[in-house]
């Protein structure tokens, strides 16, 4: 939309206002799962109307006959876009039950822990705020596009110069295009990067134009390229496999499809020999027990809202979620999850 000058100046002015939803999934002796996802009342009534009742009385653990059984269900609207993040909130609810029921963390369910700690890298603009946390690599907004003609790319590579500049040669720099680029823009803007060694440049174009990205790989093939958190079931990301459009894919566990859609385009990814970095990995216990788990998945993205100088911790909102500490994480170990929200938080959409 950044093209459009009436809602050029932050996304906020055009997306929809619908907040977070939560999906409780309670077992016949009372145990109960939880997971997230976006888009409010759209979502919540897809669960409550549609899938959650042709859901009860199924077995609990049988997660890939479940997540079949919603891909299937979703057919008569679509199983991408809305219906994705109901799919992915029944299905991390559907986890954090069984790792209860088994009195296990869901990494363990997983196959136990593939490394010893995440290397998380922090996503924002606040760069000096992330050196200071402990952070040794970060990933910047681009904030200019195409509408800003040849003005946009030079204040583009100021900012990324600028970057590099400040955090030196140890530190790895990444950018993030968040789908505003077309693909002689995005040639043009990664050529002008070169020098700055940037460690991927992040989903520079309309997700469902798959074309483009064959393109864009074509155009670019000495640049790491990275895309993934608005394409939705495993589907788009087997053709990235099949075609190595992108070096790195980056579902969003909580959109497109939950664990056990990333599960299936973890195995895809490895057997391509690409790498898998959740979109916003590190900010939810979900992504955090999938990365800790997954050979294919080296990093976690840990995305900063809040403003330099305050903790970490005060503005993680999950409680019972750790939170990176000197640029590194570990998981709980509790059942399920590890979420420690209290029963009576939870209330009717």
């Amino acid at each position: 939309m950044s093209r459009y000058p009436r809602y050029k100046r932050h996304r906020s002015l055009w997306l929809p206002p619908w907040e977070a939803v939560w999906c409780q999934v309670i077992g016949e002796d009372g145990t109960w799962g939880l997971g997230m996802t976006s888009h409010g009342r759209p979502v919540a009534a897809l669960i409550e109307e549609h899938l959650g009742p042709r859901l009860i009385g199924e077995e609990a653990l049988a997660l890939e006959k479940i997540w079949d059984m919603m891909f299937r269900l979703t057919k008569p609207y679509g199983s991408m876009g809305l219906a994705s993040y109901a799919i992915s909130a029944i299905d991390l609810a559907l986890w954090d039950l069984k790792g209860k029921l088994l009195g296990k963390p869901v990494y363990a369910l997983l196959g136990g822990p593939q490394k010893e700690r995440i290397f998380c890298y922090a996503t924002g603009n606040d760069v000096d705020w992330y050196l200071e946390l402990g952070f040794q690599a970060v990933k910047l907004a681009c904030p200019y596009g195409p509408a800003d003609g040849l003005w946009g790319l030079e204040e583009n590579e100021r900012l990324v110069a600028r970057t590099r500049e400040q955090v030196g040669e140890q530190v790895e720099v990444m950018l993030d295009c968040w789908m505003a680029f077309d693909v002689e823009y995005a040639v043009r803007l990664a050529e002008r990067l070169r020098p700055y060694r940037l460690k991927w440049l992040e989903e520079c174009l309309i997700p469902e134009d798959l074309e483009a990205h064959w393109e864009l790989r074509r155009r670019l093939p000495w640049q790491t390229l990275a895309t993934g958190e608005h394409w939705y079931t495993p589907f788009p990301f087997a053709f990235a496999c099949r075609h190595r459009v992108v070096d790195i894919l980056q579902p969003d566990i909580a959109w497109c499809g939950g664990l056990t859609a990333c599960l299936k385009i973890a195995h895809l990814a490895e057997a391509a020999g690409l790498s898998v970095i959740l979109h916003g990995g590190g900010n939810t216990p979900y992504g955090q027990h999938f990365t800790y788990a997954m050979p294919v998945s080296p990093w976690c993205e840990f995305f900063i809202a809040s403003p330099p100088g305050v903790p970490l911790e005060e503005v993680m909102p999950l409680p019972g979620v750790p939170v990176p500490r000197d640029g590194w994480l570990v998981p709980s170990d509790a059942p399920g999850f590890g979420l420690e929200i209290p029963e009576e938080w939870l209330v009717p959409f």
